[in-house]
């Protein structure tokens, strides 16, 4: 059929196999019982080859094929299941195809494959292009999955994959490997003194100097910012030891040459064995770092094997039981507020209730702060109480509009943006709470660091809050610093209070402090007070208020309800 000027109408549309070629594909047919491999036209352009001819057969094309790292056609096609249908059974291979000029090109190969009269693979049609771009980004991938930028060895879960294959050929073919955990001492510093430039040249470097000095058989790996794993294999604890001083000699014995000079760098290593010490994957990983912290106790530079340790195990015990009490604590709601009376020195009348907290075990037996606090500090859970704490507090002065009170807050808490931004949404939604509330923080941490108390202080004076230092006189603020923080109370730390009678040097010691916090408008808190006595000397050298046993125990009933409003007897 053709139009007017005698010209078919698809005249100039390129046929199939030039439609391949242009879009970089070459088709073929593959008689697998004859070993025929036909292709379509321009399959040599597509393959970079000079005569498709040489590949006439799936023998010769497979002598031409490297599946490392993919999948060859016909395993692909073994790989598939039984034949299905008319239409044949869909496979997929991915494989480097290597020219005769030594040069190669990956291939993605698709295609069907049908079943002969014994319903095996009797012939296969499928599709060949190149992928060179894709499967280079998709090893880019994979070595950054696998591979750390900066330094180029194993990334932390490739270490945890290779460790956990270990140790499982290990326990079985009941042997020996080590893990050591090594750290870069002072790296914190060196960035100060550096840089960030630096620091991270410092890293490179030591790790290839570690690199170095692992034997072939064993793995090495940067698992976190300062910290580098090896994973050695068939490893008794001797031979651990020798490759640990190794590499602390390899790291130490020569500076590392940077652009801002040289810089002397030392690391600690702390190691286990496995299973001799540690039987999974977890415990090989916590017990290093046992290792790590016992070595760092010692001396910085140096290396120790883990140790049992009954006391440590103990502790951990207790840990993971105290995390899982602190937290169906909160979660069941059964934590609450034990009230201690803050009485005036003169008029012994109280002044106001310092909030204590209590949780509750499901027995309904009570734990003390003494007991909860300590542990919440180790594990990091101490921000979630001091929240609790404070709604509970919050909830107490509303629903007693006469009521003041006071609230500990641990350091964490005081230079966390959550607990501030929990403070202020409670004191903004709640006018005139604010000017009853007093947040106590310890005197270690408003030494700790001086514009950050500062800070601290500035933040609760602008809801409306005053701010009491706690345990003063345990640290070392200087009334300098004192007033540079701008605090309202000082609570003077019971240590020296409750011997006034005994001892002289508390005696100079505590009169000193009141003295000097009147001199600066500061009001003073006497803790432990334990009798009449030292009650009386308190008030005479101008103290404001006591507590203590002598005041009131602290208890969970709400003592400031008119019915049992609270009154110091002198004499009492």
């Amino acid at each position: 059929m053709s139009d007017g000027d005698g010209n078919s109408p698809d005249a100039g549309t390129p046929d199939s196999g030039e439609i391949l070629r242009m879009v970089g594909e070459a088709a073929y047919e593959w008689q697998l019982a004859e070993d025929r491999l036909n292709w379509s036209p321009h399959a040599a352009a597509v393959l970079g080859i000079a005569d498709v001819a040489t590949l006439g057969t799936g023998a010769a094309f497979a002598r031409a094929v490297d599946a490392t790292g993919g999948v060859s056609r016909l395993e692909a096609i073994q790989a598939t299941p039984q034949n299905i249908g008319a239409d044949g059974v869909p496979y997929e291979a991915q494989y480097a195809f290597k020219r005769a000029d030594g040069t190669a090109t990956w291939l993605e190969d698709t295609g069907r494959w049908f079943a002969g009269a014994d319903g095996k693979p009797a012939r296969a049609c499928g599709v060949v292009r190149a992928i060179d771009a894709r499967h280079e980004r998709e090893q880019e991938l994979i070595k950054l999955s696998k591979y750390d930028s900066l330094t180029g060895e194993l990334n932390r879960t490739a270490v945890i994959d290779v460790l956990n294959a270990t140790l499982d050929d290990t326990i079985r073919f009941r042997g020996s490997c080590g893990f050591l955990l090594a750290a870069i001492d002072n790296l914190g510093q060196l960035n100060d003194s550096y840089g960030f430039d630096i620091t991270e040249d410092v890293i490179a470097q030591v790790a290839k100097r570690i690199r170095a000095r692992v034997r072939g058989k064993d793995y090495f790996g940067r698992i976190s910012g300062n910290k580098f794993a090896v994973v050695m294999t068939k490893c008794t604890p001797d031979e651990m030891s020798v490759a640990a001083e190794r590499l602390l000699a390899g790291v130490r014995d020569e500076p590392v040459a940077t652009s801002a000079g040289p810089v002397a760098v030392t690391i600690t290593i702390g190691g286990v064995t496995a299973p001799r010490h540690a039987g999974t994957l977890s415990e090989v990983l916590s017990r290093s770092q046992d290792a790590l912290a016992a070595a760092r106790d010692k001396r910085l530079g140096s290396f120790a094997a883990y140790r049992p340790s009954v006391e440590r195990d103990a502790l951990r015990r207790e840990s993971l039981r105290a995390t899982d009490e602190i937290v169906a604590a909160l979660n069941d709601r059964r934590v609450s507020l034990a009230f201690e009376p803050v009485a005036n020195a003169a008029q012994r009348n109280v002044a106001f209730y310092e909030c204590l907290i209590r949780a509750h075990r499901e027995d309904g037996t009570q734990l003390a702060a003494g007991d909860i606090i300590p542990a919440a500090e180790r594990l990091g859970l101490v921000r979630m109480l001091d929240h609790r704490v404070l709604e509970l507090v919050v909830d107490e002065l509303l629903a007693a509009p006469d009521l003041c009170a006071s609230v500990n807050v641990s350091p964490a808490s005081a230079l966390d943006p959550g607990w501030w931004s929990g403070l202020g949404a409670l004191l903004r939604a709640n006018d005139g709470v604010g000017e009853r509330l007093i947040v106590e923080i310890t005197e270690t941490a408003a030494i700790h660091d001086l514009d950050d108390a500062r800070g601290f202080v500035a933040r609760a004076k602008d809801f409306g809050c005053r701010i009491a230092i706690d345990d003063f006189g345990a640290g070392n603020t200087s009334f300098r610093n004192l007033r540079r923080l701008g605090v309202d109370i000082i609570k003077i730390d019971g240590a020296f209070v409750q011997n006034l009678n005994k001892s002289e040097d508390d005696r100079a010691f505590v009169q000193t402090m009141v003295d000097l916090a009147h001199r600066l408008r500061i009001r003073s808190v006497a803790e432990w007070v334990q009798d009449e006595a030292a009650a009386q000397l308190l008030g005479n050298w101008g103290c404001d208020y006591l507590q203590g046993a002598f005041v009131g125990l602290a208890s969970n009933a709400r003592p400031w309800l008119p019915e049992k409003k609270t009154k110091v007897a002198a004499g009492a």
